[in-house]
């Protein structure tokens, strides 16, 4: 059987994490230069400018790379939902003296029912196109995987599992829940909430097609012990945040590299869906309406604006600050030494 090592032609069993807002051009470049599989996370971008991203990667890398895109089916405003949760939040905007919007929006298009977003893959051809909280429909994977891109999906669990194998797709990111960033699960309210040294034989024993590990993979131990498991590859988002290549901006990289990197927590108050990252006063005070929050991606716009407020006066105490549960392994290196340091000790793990 070929692997997805040798179907890549990739030179490391490495996946940098896609990471909206985090993975930059030059982040991917660097990881696909350096043998392993870049990623650009382009699901909050308009398809032009995620267009332009892949151009733009396609310059500086003659490798292979991932682009990932939302899969969320679209949402339907809930006006009085809305302003319900703009009233429980007003306390927080007047405490840095600002106002709430007067309205919520949804800031994120979905690859579901997208045929634009479909014709420029299409296009463009990368060599992965993999896919978050669920999948576009049976034509636009069969147009994928036509245009010679491998179509990837994320599962939580087995059923989760089941079903993308079911739309016949490529390959399986399998999320523990110790991964930073958004669950990928296709139903919130269903989430099992495994670990991924649990999914991950459950996955290999049942599942027929190719697995990617992700959730908590930070050193070259870690890696080996993903593959040993049944996974092909290794996904690893945090792992790289502190890398100069990546867009984390400096209160992100300060709080990584504090204590607080010890206390990661999921909530869905600020997206609207599920996420881990480390905790703050969103995780701590907001996280107490959970039962109010609108649906994802349109409570994402009142924590954004609750964020840009609160930064205004010098607190960042209501950033979304994603990590997984390994952060405290972070190494502020450049992408480049951090896939050599990386390689490195997987050799010397699977050598032993």
């Amino acid at each position: 059987m070929t692997t997805l090592l040798t179907q890549l032609s990739l030179h490391t069993p490495i996946v940098q994490a896609p990471m909206a807002g985090v993975s930059t051009v030059a982040l991917a470049a660097a990881v696909s230069n350096a043998g392993g599989l870049g990623s650009l996370g382009l699901g909050h971008l308009s398809t032009q400018h995620a267009q332009e991203q892949i151009q733009q990667l396609k310059a500086q890398t003659s490798g292979p790379f991932n682009v990932n895109f939302f899969a969320h089916q679209p949402t339907q405003p809930f006006p009085a939902q809305e302003q319900q949760w703009l009233a429980l939040l007003e306390p927080y905007f007047a405490e840095f003296k600002a106002v709430a919007p007067t309205s919520l929006h949804a800031p994120y298009q979905s690859a579901v029912n997208n045929e634009a977003l479909i014709d420029m893959l299409c296009l463009e051809k990368p060599a992965v196109v993999s896919f978050h909280f669920g999948l576009p429909d049976a034509q636009a994977i069969t147009r994928l995987q036509a245009a010679d891109i491998q179509v990837w999906g994320c599962a939580t669990n087995l059923y989760e599992a089941l079903s993308l194998q079911e739309a016949n797709i490529n390959a399986i990111i399998a999320q523990g829940i110790e991964a930073g960033g958004h669950r990928g699960t296709l139903h919130p309210d269903t989430d099992q909430q495994i670990g991924l040294f649990s999914l991950l034989p459950v996955l290999r024993q049942y599942i027929k097609l190719p697995l990617i590990a992700a959730g908590g993979i930070m050193t070259g131990s870690s890696i080996a012990a993903a593959l040993h498991l049944g996974a092909e590859l290794a996904q690893m988002g945090t792992a790289f945040i502190l890398c100069p290549e990546s867009a984390a901006d400096e209160h992100y990289r300060a709080n990584l590299q504090s204590i607080n990197a010890f206390q990661t927590t999921l909530t869905a108050v600020i997206s609207g869906r599920p996420a881990r990252g480390i905790k703050n006063r969103m995780h701590e005070e907001v996280h107490e309406f959970i039962e109010y929050v609108p649906d994802y991606p349109i409570a994402y716009s009142a924590a954004k604006a609750l964020h840009a407020a609160a930064s205004k006066q010098g607190c960042h105490d209501f950033a979304a600050h994603w990590a997984g549960q390994g952060a405290p392994l972070a190494r502020a290196l450049p992408a480049t030494d951090l896939m050599q340091q990386l390689k490195a000790e997987l050799q010397v793990a699977l050598d032993h």
